[in-house]
């Protein structure tokens, strides 16, 4: 059997957080093109129900889940609705998540504590979850989190501290769970993108503007696509990556090289 081969992921079982659109969807699609039966997982059912009728329509075997990730009831449910429609949970792409361009001086309370909560604590209640689904099962798992290249650098000119400490929390949540259930087979890795081009951030009226100064900062001079996140995840996802566990993958262009 060769490499490619090996990477498939026939009769895994995966489920996707902020799977409706962007960077969640482009992971799902390559999930599905891999051999995986997806979860759409997302607070928005109608783009989630959307997604997964598109995958559907392809032959995917797929199912939508309105989430709240910071609800630990709801996370706790998500997870018993995959696997009494799927049967297991062998894939968790933790990817939810805000963004919110705030002076520090000048954000609330509630600001910083809405993005910490589905940031940081979202992915840990996914992870959690999906971690104890998978040590009662006895056969190991992948968990996947979307941290960021913020959380190796301070983004300019937007002010985001919010966001910057949420996403270097999520890589050190990573590396503890990776440790923590190493013995367990469990898997746990974390992807730091760069600057994306989804279509939120191309067509939003606050971002905008900036990314012809991203684009000047960055070696690559352009944004990066959904797209090029994908064979990252599927190599993640499978059973090839088993001696990758606490490893954060930047794809960024070089943008923190420099």
């Amino acid at each position: 059997m060769g490499i490619l081969e090996k990477m498939r992921l026939d009769g895994k079982k995966a489920l996707v957080t902020g799977g409706a659109r962007g960077i969640g969807k482009n992971i799902a699609i390559a999930l599905v093109e891999a051999g995986a039966e997806v979860a759409i997982v997302d607070i928005d059912m109608d783009e989630a129900r959307k997604t997964s009728e598109e995958l559907a329509a392809n032959g995917a075997k797929t199912m939508a889940l309105q989430t709240d990730v910071t609800s630990p009831e709801q996370v706790d449910t998500m997870i018993k609705d995959i696997v009494r429609a799927f049967g297991k949970l062998d894939i968790a792409f933790c990817n939810a998540g805000i963004c919110m361009n705030i002076p520090a001086s000048e954000m609330t309370f509630e600001q910083w504590k809405k993005v910490i909560d589905i940031n940081l604590t979202g992915v840990f209640l996914t992870a959690q979850a999906a971690g104890k689904q998978m040590i009662k099962q006895g056969k190991g798992g992948s968990i996947i989190n979307t941290a960021s290249m913020s959380a190796h650098i301070v983004n300019t000119p937007q002010p985001q501290c919010s966001y910057n400490a949420s996403k270097a929390g999520v890589i050190q949540l990573t590396k503890s769970l990776a440790v923590e259930w190493a013995q367990q087979n469990i898997r746990v890795n974390s992807i730091s993108p760069g600057y994306i081009g989804t279509e939120l951030t191309l067509n939003s009226p606050t971002l905008k503007p900036l990314i012809e100064q991203w684009n000047a900062m960055s070696p690559l001079h352009r944004m990066g696509r959904p797209e090029e996140l994908q064979a990252i995840a599927v190599y993640l996802a499978g059973d090839t990556s088993h001696f990758t566990t606490g490893a954060d993958f930047i794809i960024d262009g070089a943008f923190t090289c420099i």
